[in-house]
């Protein structure tokens, strides 16, 4: 299977409706078709159904939606929503926030100056997550503090605030 570019080193692979590429399922959101024929985001991969498939690239999504590529995909006159874009980077930011809110509680992630500082010091850091409408004055003091440890800003410090239990973090 493997020499047949169905399976790679990061799982099974799917092709993108859109640009023909197969890809690995962690770089492509599934699509499904549910109830009332309507085009449903499935980031998580469970719900049921036959998987459509596309790159989560924002463009993507925008095309399989103006060429009516989800139609074709599902072999069936479907309904999808025009905000359908939007609504998969809020689904994935979403989870992303999850994930993080888990890893907190997992004692993998910290937030707040001193112990993101301490965290440096000990070298338990793996990458900086940074409020993206959080101070450039803040990032320049924990930059201090950094090795080469890469920088991620992303996310809103409410959505930050969200994960690890406060209004807000940056």
């Amino acid at each position: 299977i493997e020499n047949c570019g169905i399976v790679d080193d990061d799982g099974p692979l799917r092709r993108c409706i859109v640009c023909n590429r197969r890809l690995p399922m962690s770089e492509m959101v599934r699509f499904v078709v549910g109830p009332d024929n309507i085009v449903v985001p499935d980031v998580a991969g469970r719900l049921p159904g036959r998987g459509i498939w596309l790159s989560a690239d924002r463009n993507i999504i925008k095309t399989a939606c103006a060429r009516n590529l989800f139609a074709f995909a599902a072999r069936q006159p479907v309904k999808v929503d025009g905000g359908l874009a939007e609504q998969v980077e809020t689904l994935l930011v979403r989870r992303c926030i999850e994930y993080l809110g888990l890893a907190r509680r997992a004692g993998q992630a910290v937030a707040g100056f001193v112990k993101v500082k301490g965290w440096l010091r000990e070298g338990r850091a793996a990458v900086l997550l940074a409020a993206s409408d959080g101070s450039m004055d803040g990032r320049n003091k924990i930059r201090q503090n950094v090795r080469d440890l890469p920088e991620v800003c992303l996310f809103r410090a409410t959505e930050l605030g969200v994960a690890f239990g406060r209004d807000e973090t940056v």
